[in-house]
């Protein structure tokens, strides 16, 4: 499973690929979920972008640690957790710009929801 996601590179790089793609891959789909939501842009654009980040994350495997370039079975796994993470934080922000720029309309029930005020 390991050598299929990751390809052929040593096992001591794992701890630092998941630090670069903790802290560059995810927090770029965090921001670009977070932008596309406070630009009212949907959800495609979104899912677009994220597939992009999927690829430079998997240049920079390639890259910075020696990692296969063409790893489907990685490309598709990493795409999936940043597209996921993108779409989260565009929920996110969704919700919460709808609820404090539209406070006469809508009104916030969680995180990932709003729902429409009932007339008195």
């Amino acid at each position: 499973m390991y050598e299929a996601i990751l390809g052929d590179w040593p096992r001591e790089a794992l701890s630092v690929f998941f630090v670069i793609y903790i802290a560059l891959a995810l927090f770029a789909a965090y921001a670009t979920g977070t932008a596309m939501a406070k630009t009212w842009h949907g959800r495609v654009e979104v899912v677009f972008y994220c597939v992009l980040l999927g690829l430079a994350n998997r240049f920079l495997i390639y890259a910075l640690f020696g990692g296969e370039l063409l790893s489907v079975a990685g490309f598709v796994v990493d795409t999936a957790i940043l597209i996921a993470t993108g779409l989260i934080a565009y929920r996110i922000w969704q919700v919460r710009m709808l609820s404090s720029q539209y406070p006469w309309l809508y009104e916030r029930t969680g995180p990932f929801s709003v729902r429409e005020k009932q007339e008195a």
